[in-house]
């Protein structure tokens, strides 16, 4: 069943999407086809490329992880997908410029100039007629460490701590745990209003111990999930990533969340057909978690491991109309 033959009146009215990069862009692309309250709420512990050096030199929440949350909300009209690609411009040259991302010197520039991340956002969403809101997870920047078993290939049971974003994403190692620097940040208020009253709640795709997990560490952000009302959807990755998820298979997915959250409940566990090799096992481990597997064909049909955002649409309005 397409988007288009689901009822309207049975797909939910608010949704609240959770993580950060290429993966949450993907979950936004494919949620603002299909409801009309919809939020991002993003990580920001990012610490490299743009958004590094501009936290760095202003102090602020890195814009990298909002300003593609933002850039996924822009229509498909050739306003929307002319201001994304905009947003999404990086400038390429050998000066001081090179590698800043047109989005990420706006943000600054309207969080300097309004005051407030969530000001700021607001009104770049406007410009944008943005489909939905974008909301960082917290109110001040943090940085991400981890436990990191196996960097050295000749001690591989030994477990260093490795701080930083880019450096656990790039360490060659398996990340065992995570933690938050400074460990209990304060959640963004209205992304915890968000929370407590959307409907459904949707947890990856993306970076898991990066993007996805730090949410459920933010305490105020993760007692919202577990508390709310919404209905939580947890999509599962399409292949392994280097320096984070190495060798996991779906299963190990699963218990790396539910180790960092021992009570969250999930709703549905969303996972492509072709990404799980064995089905029977990952439903009887959802299962066993008091959820519901939903096998679907969401992958691109050049068999790159991305999200296509139409049949990923297609899957979160079966799942949310329950058919």
């Amino acid at each position: 069943m397409s988007v288009e033959e689901i009822p309207a009146t049975r797909l939910p009215t608010s949704v609240v999407a959770l993580g950060g990069g290429h993966g949450l862009h993907a979950s936004l692309s494919a949620l603002r086809r299909v409801v009309d309250d919809l939020t991002a709420v993003v990580t920001v512990a990012d610490n490299g490329g743009s958004s590094g050096r501009l936290r760095g030199e202003f102090g602020v929440l890195p814009p990298g992880d909002l300003r593609m949350a933002l850039a996924a909300l822009c229509g498909d009209d050739e306003w929307g997908q002319t201001w994304a690609k905009v947003l999404q411009h990086r400038f390429d040259s050998e000066g001081e410029m090179g590698g800043h991302v047109v989005g990420n010197l706006l943000i600054v520039g309207l969080w300097e100039l309004l005051g407030g991340h969530v000001n700021g956002l607001e009104w770049v969403a406007r410009l944008l007629d943005a489909r939905g809101r974008v909301l960082p997870m917290a109110t001040t920047p943090m940085d991400i460490t981890a436990d990191v078993r196996g960097i050295d290939p000749t001690r591989p049971d030994d477990v260093d701590l490795v701080r930083g974003q880019v450096e656990i994403a790039t360490s060659g190692g398996r990340v065992a745990a995570i933690n938050l620097d400074p460990p209990s940040p304060e959640a963004c208020p209205e992304a915890v209003d968000a929370v407590r009253e959307a409907e459904w709640v949707v947890l990856g795709p993306g970076s898991w111990y990066t993007s996805v997990i730090p949410h459920l560490m933010v305490p105020n952000l993760r007692r919202a999930i577990e508390e709310g009302d919404g209905r939580v959807i947890v999509v599962l990755n399409l292949a392994e990533q280097a320096g984070e998820t190495a060798g996991y298979l779906p299963e190990d997915l699963l218990e790396a969340l539910m180790s960092h959250a021992p009570a969250l409940q999930v709703h549905t566990v969303l996972a492509d057909i072709r990404a799980v090799p064995d089905p029977d096992l990952l439903e009887r481990v959802v299962s066993a978690g008091g959820a519901r597997l939903e096998l679907a064909d969401v992958s691109m049909a050049d068999g790159s491991p991305r999200h296509d955002p139409e049949k990923l649409a297609a899957a979160y309005s079966r799942i949310m109309a329950g058919v």
